[in-house]
């Protein structure tokens, strides 16, 4: 598909319109080895080899960003009060329109998606997909006996409202695994209470067959890679 030459700068985060254009103008853009001064100028983005100050672009329909969230952040585009996600990201994947993937809470850490793809974003918090997410908690006070039964057969939460069958892994004193496949408010946090608990600590390790990447400092990020973005794009397609 055709697109003008600015507009797929613009959608790479290299600039503003109006900035990308001037760079065009000042003949800082190659296409196909060519100096192009046109920002009009119709290009196919998955055809042309695109150069920007001399460094050689790939052009992405959407982007797709793995985060190690830190606590203190909201998983939000924007807040009046509340410094979010978006404000870890550098300034040129700030231009992509990224949005988180589905939620963790001020306080959790962990693997946070970030994306400006409404489809793959649907289909991961889809409670219909069926998609494993896997926490790490801490834990105070004591477990009911029969917690891990309560949360396979789909515990209630607060007065009556039912969760999807879930997984409780007790990992150690006061640690826990668990699993589910939807996203309600707090949900981990309301399911361990129902059974006599209280998280202290709440962090995402998985989702799907994407794991957080370990040698992700808090805050830091990586795009997905190859294998990563296939299993996002197999979901997609999957009905």
């Amino acid at each position: 598909m055709l697109s003008r030459l600015d507009k797929v700068l613009s959608n790479l985060g290299l600039g503003s319109r109006k900035e990308v254009t001037e760079a065009i103008r000042r003949g800082l853009v190659t296409v196909d080895n060519e100096v192009c001064r046109v920002p009009d100028k119709k290009i196919d983005p998955e055809a042309s080899e695109i150069t920007f100050q001399g460094e050689k672009l790939v052009y992405r329909q959407y982007d797709y960003i793995m985060m190690n969230k830190p606590a203190g952040y909201i998983s939000a585009t924007e807040d009046r009060n509340k410094v979010t996600v978006i404000e870890l990201l550098p300034d040129r994947l700030k231009r992509l329109g990224l949005f988180p993937a589905g939620r963790l809470d001020r306080d959790s850490e962990g693997l946070l998606l970030l994306t400006n793809d409404g489809n793959a974003a649907h289909a991961i918090i889809s409670p219909k997909r069926n998609i494993d997410k896997l926490y790490y908690i801490r834990y105070s006070g004591v477990l009911s006996d029969n917690a891990e039964m309560l949360f396979s057969l789909g515990i209630e939460i607060d007065g009556g409202e039912k969760c999807l069958p879930a997984a409780l892994e007790r990992v150690g004193n006061g640690e826990a695994h668990v699993t589910i496949h939807e996203g309600k408010y707090h949900q981990v946090k309301r399911m361990i209470s129902a059974v006599g608990g209280e998280v202290i600590y709440l962090k995402r390790l998985k989702i799907g067959m994407i794991e957080l990447d370990d040698s992700l400092a808090p805050g830091e990020i990586r795009r997905l890679t190859t294998d990563e973005e296939k299993w996002i794009r197999g979901i997609i397609e999957k009905r």
